[in-house]
């Protein structure tokens, strides 16, 4: 399937789109372009916010721009193999067989799938602003995030990939 069904159908049911990531095997290529897709995407979501903080402070755009850049798709992505090695591990704690790779796939692959609310997140705080419209927002991505993130933990522990 393509990877936008994918996402669409983790919306539907996010355990069988995990099994079906995780019965293709582990393929660490396809992990990290998820990932950096998703941390992309992320930094493109920002664009709006950093558009008005720019313009309510008079402060330059590009340097904004850079140090989001930085941050989202060089630092981010090694700050998210951390946190997954250390689900891989507290996994192991609860006694669940996994592997790297599959913890790994379960949180960028939240990551990604959730994608859509944050582009809806920086639209909403590049033209509102702070408010309720933006923590409801966050904590909608939020909510899909983990939801997400521990379907696919859970799906793991099942399949015991």
């Amino acid at each position: 399937m393509s990877v936008t069904t994918d996402m669409l159908a983790t919306y539907r049911g996010p355990r069988k789109v995990f099994a079906r990531l995780f019965s293709i095997g582990p393929r660490e290529d396809r992990a990290l372009v998820i990932l950096m897709i998703s941390c992309v995407i992320v930094f493109i979501a920002q664009w709006p916010r950093l558009s008005r903080e720019a313009f309510e402070t008079g402060q330059a755009l590009n340097p904004l721009l850079g140090a989001t850049l930085l941050a989202w798709v060089f630092i981010v992505p090694l700050a998210l193999y951390v946190i997954a090695f250390l689900s891989q591990m507290l996994m192991r704690i609860i006694g669940r067989k996994t592997t790297g790779f599959a913890t790994r796939m379960s949180l960028f692959w939240a990551l990604f799938a959730s994608t859509p609310w944050l582009l809806l997140h920086g639209l909403v705080a590049g033209f509102i602003g702070q408010g309720p419209a933006l923590s409801s927002v966050g904590f909608v991505w939020l909510g899909f995030f983990l939801w997400f993130w521990i379907a696919g933990l859970s799906q793991v522990g099942r399949n015991h990939v």
